[in-house]
């Protein structure tokens, strides 16, 4: 449908049977408040870009394919069926007839109920306009929702008599009402009001399918409820014959019969759906847990979030897996790293996006571009616990990156990456936040029944993201002749994108800690108070109040839930430390260079090793240094095996000098090189004397400290000058990144102060477009600027100056835009004339040379 049409909805007037009656959706939106125009343009953003000149541009945009589309995309189920209902409906069609499609022969007081809201829903969003006796559906929508042979209507209804006998040559519609005892008409257009009259009348059907043998009813009920569209042979059986005949089935080709929207109608009791839901289906409890239990278990995982984050970042300091060409992580990465954490790989790649969307993850932009942790996780280290946690959970509710779609493909049949581009879906944040709202709903402490909970947002969304949505499969062939073949009903879709989301999010929930044990967590209710669209405002300006204020308040709730942190460990005799709980900050940094972790859960297990203790004094600390560390931080003694080893290392740690020659080893003992020359183990380094106590090599400094060490010896690197080089572990960082932005699903929400300049503005407006004028003496086209010489807009805007009179006029600004403007002249000099705009709002000045024309308003409007 095109603009022309569209205008012509806007525009053109209907023969109503009261004279006050709206003639067009333009006329109704003019009759709205301010209130009903900035709740109009509330629920549908889309109009506000760019903001409408007048009320007639603004309900010809409002009956555009995309923004009905997007409408009706955004209608809950009942609402749905009640727009589906009013598209097999007459056009215009009455309330009470409205009301009888949805509840049928025998009425439904909860329908009864919910129908007036839901119709003032559908005005509100102008999807429907006019008075209970004439509804109306915007043209747009009934073409969409509407039955056809291409796009069978949701409801299952097929076509009306007169669409499916409109190709029908005159003499068979004749036959088809003497077959029904009908009396002969004259004209094709009666005949088919009488079959018509026939089918709508229930008594007199009644009486006509009681004539019908069971075969024929049978094949009746196979297309009642849809698809109505059926295949039959070339020689159909007697019970189709029968049924053909009379009119209860109709060709649409040789091959092909339709059951009349009538005669569907009478056998579903005047039903237009199946099952009408006017009422949202609440979630389930499946388990009610004290609240205590739930914040408890849901801070434990938030701790556990915590430490993986953690240990998943510390092992890539040295700098991570490189980045594919086409972007992301290789699959054989991601493995190592599920492997490394002990998680699966859909959870090691919830947790690698999880620290991307963040900004503690990026690349480093490099020639060999590789992964690593951003300096902002230096920051985030440094805060504590619960606020580290509010660091990761916000930037989830707003991510639109999906981490449950790695391991699929895109369009093009290519496997997306972890990391990589095409993971953005613009509906997860409003799905995530929804499924929260959704847990906020059960009483504290009880975990939801997941199955309810996304028949719940298919209930709020039905068309958004179902692959049921799209056009339905034809008709089946028939394997006999003694049926009408059906399509048979589709199936229901619980594959959708919303409903893959909801149960991503439920899962991620848990890991992070907002939910524990399937329940809503206190925290993550605080973090809840912000509605979506605000939040998702505040991220894209780097965290506003409102956003930082909840997590805050989150954080504060949840400190005191986490295992308090440790200032301590266990020195056990077989070369172990045990952390009772948590370490701070500056122990658990060092005594993980110190020691290597063995196992984690309640209490961590650290090994001491040589190479753990050869670590730490590349480090730069003495053994001295490390004595007074294990003794200032246990609780236990220092174990004599313990005290043994970091002085054993020590006294052989820089014994050997690495530096560059390619390489070069030196030490003051040279019965320690020749036993390094004499052994087999160090041909592959290329070693040769150089002097008593230096010896060459032909590899690199890294690869010699590699191969001593590996032969049992603890050399140490050196400088240039000759000093001892200290390494760190933490040494490598990218530059500074920002964390990627959201991908928005459409306009955004406009806010209140935005909303009252569009409403201002649209009536200023339409104030200029429909106010009177004075016809000029040579008529002008509608629509059109008025034109009138210079001498005569000069004398016009002075004669208006001078009484206080408005006047019309037409300008064309500096840029070539034309406008009709309503303006009242208070001084006219220099060739500039000056006057408070009434489209505007404002005093404006205009050059007279830009003026097309002018003329004075009609006398009613002065």
């Amino acid at each position: 449908m095109g603009i022309g049409e569209l205008d012509r909805e806007a525009h053109v007037p209907e023969v109503t049977g009261a004279a006050a009656a709206p003639r067009t959706l333009a006329e109704v939106l003019r009759a709205r408040g301010d209130d009903g125009l900035a709740a109009l343009l509330r629920a549908r953003p889309d109009l506000l870009n760019p903001v409408p000149n007048d009320l007639t541009q603004l309900a010809t945009r409002a009956g555009t394919r995309g923004s009905v589309v997007r409408a009706l995309e955004r209608l809950d189920r009942f609402a749905l069926q009640t727009a589906e209902a009013l598209a097999v409906a007459p056009d215009p069609a009455p309330y009470p007839v409205l009301l009888a499609l949805l509840t049928g022969d025998e009425g439904d007081p909860v329908i009864e109920a919910a129908l007036p809201g839901t119709v003032a829903l559908l005005r509100e969003q102008a999807l429907v306009w006019g008075e209970d006796d004439r509804l109306r559906l915007v043209r747009t929508a009934r073409e969409l929702l509407a039955p056809s042979a291409q796009h069978p209507s949701p409801t299952g209804l097929g076509p009306t008599v007169a669409e499916a006998t409109a190709g029908m040559s005159p003499g068979r519609v004749q036959e088809i009402i003497a077959a029904a005892g009908l009396t002969s008409t004259h004209d094709p257009v009666s005949a088919v009001a009488v079959l018509t009259a026939l089918f709508t009348d229930p008594v007199r059907m009644g009486e006509l399918l009681d004539t019908a043998s069971p075969d024929a009813l049978t094949v009746l009920d196979r297309l009642v409820w849809g698809p109505p569209y059926g295949e039959v042979t070339a020689n159909p059986t007697p019970p189709v014959r029968w049924l053909r005949d009379r009119g209860l089935l109709l060709p649409v080709s040789p091959r092909t019969m339709v059951l009349p929207r009538e005669v569907a109608l009478h056998l579903r009791g005047g039903r237009a759906h199946r099952s009408p839901e006017p009422v949202a289906p609440r979630p389930a409890v499946l388990r009610d847990y004290r609240p205590q239990v739930a914040d408890s278990a849901a801070a434990g995982q938030a701790h556990v979030a915590l430490a993986t984050v953690e240990e998943l970042l510390k092992s890539w300091d040295q700098g991570g897996p490189p980045v594919l060409r086409a972007g992301g992580l290789a699959v054989r990465d991601l493995k190592r790293t599920a492997a490394a954490l002990d998680v699966t790989e859909e959870t090691a790649a919830f947790w690698l996006e999880l620290t991307y969307g963040a900004g503690l993850l990026a690349s480093d932009g490099e020639a060999d571009e590789r992964y690593a942790p951003t300096p902002a996780y230096d920051d985030w280290l440094d805060l504590p616990p619960a606020e580290r946690w509010a660091r990761l959970v916000t930037p989830w509710l707003t991510a639109t990156r999906t981490s449950g779609l790695v391991g699929g493909q895109d369009a093009k049949g290519r496997t997306l990456s972890v990391l990589g581009p095409d993971l953005d879906r613009a509906p997860a944040p409003e799905v995530r936040h929804r499924v929260l709202e959704l847990l906020a709903m059960l009483p504290p402490g009880g975990a939801v029944e997941p199955e309810s909970l996304f028949a719940r947002l298919r209930w709020e969304r039905p068309l958004r993201g179902s692959a049921s949505a799209g056009p339905p499969r034809p008709p089946r062939p028939t394997t006999g002749a003694d049926e009408v073949a059906d399509a048979g009903p589709a199936p229901e879709v619980h594959g959708d994108l919303r409903s893959r989301l909801a149960r991503w999010t439920l899962a991620e929930a848990e890991l992070l800690g907002l939910t524990g044990r399937g329940a809503l967590s206190g925290p993550a209710r605080a973090l809840l108070n912000l509605p979506l669209a605000e939040a998702a405002a505040a991220a894209d300006h780097g965290g506003g109040v409102e956003l930082s204020v909840a997590a805050a308040r989150a954080a504060t709730l949840l400190a005191p839930l986490l295992p308090e942190a440790v200032d301590h460990v266990l020195l056990q005799a077989d070369l172990t430390a045990v952390a009772p709980g948590p370490l701070r900050r500056p122990l658990a940094d060092a005594l993980a260079v110190l020691a290597d972790v063995e196992s984690k859960g309640g209490a961590t297990v650290y090994r001491f090793t040589p190479g753990s203790v050869r670590r730490a004094l590349d480090s730069g600390q003495a053994a001295t240094d490390l004595h007074a560390f294990l003794a200032a931080h246990s609780r236990t003694p220092v174990p004599q095996p313990l005290a043994y080893l970091v002085d054993d290392v020590a006294r052989r740690h820089g014994h050997l000098k690495v530096g560059a020659a390619s390489a070069y080893l030196r030490c003051d003992d040279d019965t320690v090189l020749g036993e390094i020359l004499a052994d087999r183990r160090s041909a592959a380094l290329g070693l040769r004397r150089l002097a008593p106590t230096v010896l060459a090599a032909q590899t690199d400094p890294a690869s010699l400290l590699a191969g001593l060490r590996s032969m049992g010896y603890a050399p140490a690197a050196e400088s240039a000058q000759g000093d001892v080089l200290v390494t760190r572990a933490d040494a490598y960082r990218t530059p500074a990144r920002t964390a990627p932005v959201p991908v928005p699903d459409g306009p955004p929400a406009p806010d209140t102060t935005l909303l009252g300049a569009a409403v201002k503005a649209v009536r200023a407006g339409d104030r200029a477009a429909t106010v009177v004028r004075k016809e000029p003496a040579v008529a002008t086209a509608p629509g059109t600027l008025p034109r009138t010489s210079a001498a005569e807009t000069l004398a016009t805007v002075q004669a208006a100056a001078m009484t206080g009179s408005a006047v019309w006029i037409g300008y064309v600004n500096a840029d070539g835009a034309a406008s009709q403007r309503v303006i009242a002249p208070v001084r006219v000099e220099g060739g500039f004339v000056t006057g408070y705009d009434h489209t505007a709002d404002e005093v404006r000045t205009y050059p007279l040379h830009r003026i097309t024309g002018v003329a004075e308003l009609a006398d009613d409007q002065v």
